[in-house]
């Protein structure tokens, strides 16, 4: 049996919504093989777009505590492990490499309509706002969120001797200058972040 034949099941049992949600759990799978930049702590292999929306959902929890404005971390959680889907289609775009960050906004856009369009309503139009909300950064959920989003994949580099930031050549600049707006959504976490980063240098592990 395969994916056709399976939402074909569940469409004659269940009828087209069923179908439907069943084939959306499916086109998630295929975020797991979104490969990032980062790699693992244990330095084996690059880290999935999937886990990667795990890891970040787990953090939100356990970061909720030092969120800039009061929060409803349901919420946030939800933001967290919608935020990467459309990289199904767009793929992951290097945050550092600013051409192909503005290439792939037309991408992603277009991956948000297809993929949360194959969901019913009202799930279709609540996982697009939740995306949205993720984008535009209009919330205090919103804003924490992509603080954590900057600083998961921080955290990975630092642990790993600079990681891609070596790799690529990024140096301790950009870095502070792209992952700063960690001080926004979790102002008391950001010293520490740029700490790391200074250390990397002094260390020889970042260019400064």
């Amino acid at each position: 049996m395969d994916r056709e034949a399976a939402v074909a099941i569940a469409a004659e049992h269940g009828g087209d919504e069923l179908a439907r949600r069943i084939d959306f759990i499916y086109e998630l799978d295929r975020l797991k093989t979104v490969l990032r930049q980062s790699m693992l702590i244990d330095d084996s292999r690059q880290e999935n777009s999937a886990e990667h929306s795990w890891h970040l959902a787990m953090a939100a929890l356990t970061l909720a505590p030092l969120a800039a404005e009061p929060i409803d971390v349901e919420h946030a959680v939800k933001i967290l492990l919608v935020h990467d889907i459309v990289e199904i289609d767009a793929g992951d775009a290097f945050i550092y490499d600013e051409a192909k960050r503005a290439e792939a906004e037309a991408a992603e856009q277009a991956a948000a309509d297809r993929i949360f369009g194959m969901l019913p309503e009202p799930e279709a139009t609540e996982f697009r706002a939740l995306w949205d909300e993720y984008e535009e950064q209009s919330t205090p959920e919103g804003r924490f969120a992509y603080s954590c989003d900057r600083l998961q994949p921080l955290l990975l580099n630092v642990a790993i001797d600079g990681g891609s930031w070596r790799r690529h050549g990024v140096s301790a600049s950009r870095v502070k200058q792209v992952n700063g707006k960690i001080e926004i959504g979790l102002p008391s976490v950001w010293p520490a972040a740029e700490a790391m980063i200074d250390r990397a240098v002094e260390e020889g592990k970042l260019e400064p």
